[in-house]
């Protein structure tokens, strides 16, 4: 961590109050190109937006991925307030990113809730049906 990574996480944790005081759940974060520049910025607005997706971190990596070749995006650094979740960590990755720094851990942000407000995963079973799943799938990736 450089004194420049500790001014753009605190710009961050600044956006996480200001979607507090708009009334969302208080989450921010930024993008940032190789040289510091802000890119982009975001708040959650989960609440206001009625979106339960409406995470900054998801909105950032959306952008970036409509807006930036991958070179650039491999060159940015993502600042946020809170560890990604883990739909937001997926978007990161799938947008290329090159690193996030964040301020809480999703440890320390479970720490700061009251018992009994964790999301829990629902049950799930699978794989199932693969010879017929395969069939859409295979040979895409190529």
């Amino acid at each position: 961590m450089t004194p420049d990574d500790d001014k753009l996480l605190r710009r961050a944790i600044a956006l996480a109050g200001e979607a507090r005081a708009g009334g969302n759940p208080p989450f921010g974060s930024l993008l940032a190109g190789p040289d510091g520049t802000v890119l982009a910025e975001e708040r959650n607005s989960s609440l206001t937006d009625r979106d339960i997706t409406a995470h900054p971190e998801l909105k950032l990596a959306r952008w970036a991925g409509r807006e930036l070749d991958p070179a650039t995006a491999a060159a940015t650094t993502m600042y946020t307030s809170c560890q990604p979740c883990g739909m937001c960590a997926g978007a990161i990755a799938r947008s290329g990113l090159g690193r996030v720094v964040y301020a809480l851990s999703g440890e320390q942000l479970d720490g700061l809730k009251p018992p009994g407000t964790a999301f829990t995963d629902p049950p799930s079973e699978g794989p199932a049906l693969y010879t017929e799943a395969r069939v859409p799938v295979e040979g895409y990736y190529r």
